[in-house]
């Protein structure tokens, strides 16, 4: 097996072991990664929920999903778990954060370009049948297809 299916075989077993603790708490999975960082390796989770999440929210899920982990014993490499909120300018990686955030700034990249451009920012429109629709700082309306999103999340800008 190679480096990158292993990594995506053990990013699904915390998928699926974290999201069943973070909904008996109320929370949200909003994204993993599992990835070496010089020699060493972290495994980061990015939690939410309505209203944010405190810092007492973070421990108390690293200590679930750690002791989960040990349980499990999924991971064959040494690794430092991080829990944290995504920020203000939190990805979008699930069909229901297309839906929730409409009528939001977002950023959007995609692997291939359409009508010339990789790299999209406007107001996210709506999303159905796979499509995102997004209304460019331009004014104009692009769709894109779900699948050839590499990268999308809020554009929030706060400004003093």
């Amino acid at each position: 097996m190679e480096r990158g299916e292993g990594n995506k075989k053990i990013a699904d077993v915390v998928k699926s072991l974290s999201e069943r603790i973070l909904a008996s708490e109320g929370m949200e999975l909003v994204d993993i990664e599992f990835r070496q960082e010089g020699r060493k390796w972290a495994l980061r989770l990015f939690i939410d929920r309505e209203g944010g999440v405190t810092l007492d929210d973070c421990v108390n899920i690293s200590r679930q999903v750690g002791v989960a982990l040990d349980v499990e014993d999924c991971i064959d490499r040494r690794y430092l778990l991080e829990v944290s909120s995504p920020g203000i300018n939190r990805p979008l990686t699930r069909e229901e954060d297309f839906i929730k955030y409409a009528g939001k700034k977002v950023r959007i990249k995609t692997d291939e370009p359409i009508e010339g451009s990789k790299n999209f920012s406007g107001i996210l429109a709506g999303y159905a049948d796979g499509v995102v629709s997004l209304t460019t700082d331009e004014k104009k309306t692009v769709r894109i297809e779900r699948k050839n999103i590499i990268k999308a999340k809020l554009d929030i800008e706060i400004v003093f």
